[in-house]
């Protein structure tokens, strides 16, 4: 329902989503959370797809999105649609200041599936940011819904993000990629993962129906990428 200039390089992509056929609850989620009077916080951007459709809902977005392949089709989308209200930032947040090598688990640059735990030839270097340093500088004050989808950096990165989340509270929306992780941490890990975010009152799988706590723990969550919203 959003008219936009899209890059052509991604065209087959670009359909499939003004079809309606990638995550519509992701889109649903977004009309939910959103608003002008309200921030939204996109860890893990990719070409821009939700930052696009978000920056037309809410009133300031921030995004971060190291793949630099990624990197400039996002801001080259960003430039043909005019969108003054975000702020895109080519870095990845980890547990502080570096450089970092990252690559796809998919075997091709920008793909969306570049993983700070990916390594390969066809990787690169990207420069990370510790959350405290970023939380410091930045206003986030009005972030109304947070969206992480950061290819099973999560497990680490998430946590950082704990006591920010405990005082404010925002929706939060996350992919967990838990197949990326070696098989007998997988459980340990997404239940740890539930723990950690037990301080919200609801958590929905896939953003809509079941139960997301009791869902963190059965066999799509240790082998699939499922998603929850966190309210």
């Amino acid at each position: 329902g959003e008219p936009f200039k899209l890059d052509p390089y991604h065209s087959k992509f670009w359909r499939k989503a003004s079809a309606g056929n990638w995550e519509p609850e992701t889109f649903a989620v977004l009309d939910q959370h959103l608003d002008k009077d309200h921030d939204y916080l996109d860890i893990g951007a990719w070409i821009g797809p939700t930052v696009l459709y978000g920056a037309r809902k809410a009133r300031r977005v921030m995004c971060f999105e190291p793949d630099p392949v990624a990197f400039r089709h996002l801001a080259w989308n960003l430039e043909l649609n005019r969108l003054t209200n975000v702020s895109a930032f080519s870095v990845a947040l980890s547990s502080g200041f570096g450089i970092a090598r990252m690559a796809s688990f998919g075997g091709e640059a920008g793909d969306s599936m570049t993983s700070l735990l990916a390594d390969g030839d066809h990787g690169s270097d990207v420069l990370t940011v510790g959350w405290d340093a970023f939380a410091a500088q930045a206003d986030l004050s009005r972030v109304s819904l947070v969206k992480m989808d950061i290819e099973g950096a999560e497990f680490t990165v998430l946590p950082q993000l704990l006591p920010w989340l405990k005082e404010h509270r925002p929706a939060l929306f996350l992919s967990t990629h838990a197949s990326f992780l070696d098989e007998g941490e997988r459980a340990a890990k997404m239940a740890e993962l539930a723990e950690q975010l037990s301080f919200y009152g609801d958590c929905r799988e896939d953003g809509r129906g079941t139960d997301g706590f009791a869902a963190m723990s059965a066999p799509r969550a240790l082998s699939g990428f499922p998603t929850y919203l966190f309210t």
